[in-house]
């Protein structure tokens, strides 16, 4: 049973009342006894020395016979009992008992304390007359010496009537004060507690969601009232911050609601804490709060990524995602003041399928203009054999231009078999530093009619790089061409070298650079910084394309810096083994 403030007060009361009066009743009865019988022990002090001006001279003439008449004829009248006893403890008078036929009292404690030259006193049961009796005695002296004891004692029965009498008084007198005292206890512990009470009511309302509990605290003043009014302050308060939270709340919801993006929201131990209804159908179920995120998303990928930020605490991860053959753009944020874990979903189902049919149509465009591209070409080399000189020039024109559209065409192609899903490596062990120079030596005369100086430095103990070699060496004769074609003067420098498991080729050329704002889009489809350079020089724009799409399958990562007008580096990254 719950115990209430209310009867903790009264009980604590009750027993400090109790335990008070308790010791009070005792601590009275005892004082008032042991004051009674020092009074009593006094008078009958002043009782055996008036008596012994009477039994001195009867015991110092040995007259015993008159001195037992005399003990017992003044002992009925002061209703107190006498005894006179020799040093021997033979006793020689007794107002009660026949003297000849009582027990020698030399050992009693009144009797001892006497022959030891003090007043005798003892509170103690006589067994003589079965009761319990009070004891005084007083030396008779003799020859100035101590030759008898005087006792005088007294009836404990009327003492201990008078103090049962005088108890039960202290009793009734105490018993008043204690009814007192708890009525007093009680009134006082019901008004303490009873505005304690209206608190723990109007507390609990509120914690129930009722923002209407107050609590009026009439007739009140000091701490309570205050404590009252502090209440009803913070009730007010919590329900405005509710009202408020309630408007966010909603607004949030809303907000939620009408995202077209899938959003989750899940805790550390990967429970989902929130989603929306654009998640709810993209994995086409409706409850999912409480669930693990892997019972929900059974896609492998997703669970890597979900590893990989929250391992590497990494704020923001974006990763293409494949769910329910719909495509999305997976971003993944890790929270870690709340240690939650926030997941969008970008559907680009419909980009993937305008990419698709870009490609398709790019490669279907390609494979048709390839036939009569090739024809063209055979009908101009046949042309250049017999067109007369004044005619020779639009022959070449036509000759240029032909192949560059044949190679925009091969490049395309590639670039296409390149980004089809599922494309396969066929890796093998290859030695990069022997494969790097027979690449660079294709370069020899090219660079010799530019006077361009070659290097390759090629760091000892390569080990042998798993790649599909005529993809990596098509990648390097790119990058290479473009060295060449935009360097007039200077340098270009091949380095192979190993760092961290992987091995790094990098490409310097001290040829004209790229600006800055252009490098982030440099591997983009046709993308050219100078057209009218590439246009004259024969480029595509498919090559550096290519050699992103080849490094990526490779599972490498490619980086570029560049300063206008004093060169440029490609730094391709290896695995040794790409699986």
């Amino acid at each position: 049973m719950k115990k209430t403030i209310f009867t903790k007060l009264f009980f604590a009361f009750l027993f400090i009342i109790s335990l008070l009066s308790t010791l009070i009743l005792l601590y009275t009865f005892n004082t008032i006894r042991s004051h009674y019988i020092q009074n009593l022990t006094n008078n009958l002090q002043n009782i055996g020395t008036a008596l012994l001006l009477k039994v001195s001279p009867l015991f110092g003439e040995s007259r015993f016979d008159e001195l037992d008449g005399l003990v017992k004829q003044l002992g009925s009248r002061i209703e107190t009992r006498i005894t006179v006893i020799d040093r021997e403890g033979i006793v020689v008078a007794d107002s009660e008992e026949d003297p000849a036929m009582m027990e020698n009292h030399k050992f009693r404690p009144e009797v001892l304390q006497v022959l030891q030259g003090e007043v005798g006193t003892s509170l103690r049961f006589s067994t003589t007359v079965r009761e319990e009796m009070l004891y005084v005695a007083l030396p008779v002296e003799r020859q100035g010496e101590t030759g008898a004891v005087l006792r005088v004692s007294l009836f404990l029965r009327d003492i201990n009537r008078l103090l049962g009498s005088l108890t039960r008084n202290i009793l009734y007198c105490a018993l008043i004060i204690a009814l007192v005292s708890l009525l007093g206890a009680f009134v006082f512990s019901r008004d303490l507690s009873k505005p304690i009470h209206e608190l723990n009511v109007a507390s609990h309302r509120l914690a129930a969601g009722d923002f209407t509990a107050r609590v009026f605290l009439r007739n009140r003043d000091g701490e309570l009232k205050d404590l009252g009014d502090s209440f009803n302050a913070m009730v007010e308060k919590i329900r405005e911050l509710f009202t408020e939270l309630s408007l966010k709340k909603d607004q949030l919801n809303s907000i939620i609601s009408s995202i077209q993006e899938g959003l989750l929201v899940f805790d550390k131990n990967g429970t989902i804490v929130l989603s929306n209804e654009s998640f709810k159908k993209i994995i086409q179920e409706s409850a999912i709060e409480g669930k693990y995120y892997w019972e929900v998303v059974r896609v492998p990928q997703f669970g890597e990524l979900i590893k990989k930020v929250t391992e590497e605490g990494k704020s923001y991860v974006a990763e293409e995602l494949q769910l329910q053959d719909k495509f999305f753009i997976c971003s993944v944020t890790f929270l870690g003041f709340r240690e939650e874990t926030v997941v969008i979903l970008y559907d680009i189902t419909e980009m993937k399928h305008v990419e698709k049919i870009k490609k398709d149509f790019v490669v279907n465009v390609s494979h048709e203009l390839r036939t009569p591209l090739t024809a063209i070409k055979g009908f101009v080399e046949t042309l250049e054999e017999s067109v007369d000189e004044e005619n020779r020039h639009y022959v070449d024109i036509i000759r240029r231009n032909t192949d560059r559209l044949v190679n925009i065409v091969k490049d395309l192609l590639v670039l296409s078999e390149l980004e089809e899903r599922g494309t396969t490596l066929e890796l093998e062990a290859v030695d990069l530093g022997e494969m790097v120079e027979r690449i660079a030596r294709l370069f020899d005369s090219r660079m010799k009619e530019k006077h361009i100086r070659q290097l390759v430095e090629i760091e000892e103990a390569i080990p042998p790089v798993r790649v599909d070699t005529f993809k990596l060496e098509q990648a390097l004769i790119n990058l290479i061409d473009n060295a060449v074609k935009y360097t007039e003067q200077g340098t270009i420098a091949i380095l192979v070298k190993a760092k961290d498991n992987r091995v790094m080729i990098e490409i310097r050329d001290t040829g004209i650079g790229i600006p800055e704002e252009h490098i982030p889009r440099i591997f983009e489809r046709f993308y050219v910084v100078d057209k009218s350079r590439s246009k004259r020089l024969g480029g595509t724009g498919l090559g550096l394309s290519i050699v992103k799409h080849i490094v990526l399958l490779h599972n490498g990562t490619m980086q570029v810096t560049s300063t206008p007008s004093q060169g440029t580096v490609f730094s391709i990254m290896l695995p040794i083994n790409p699986s």
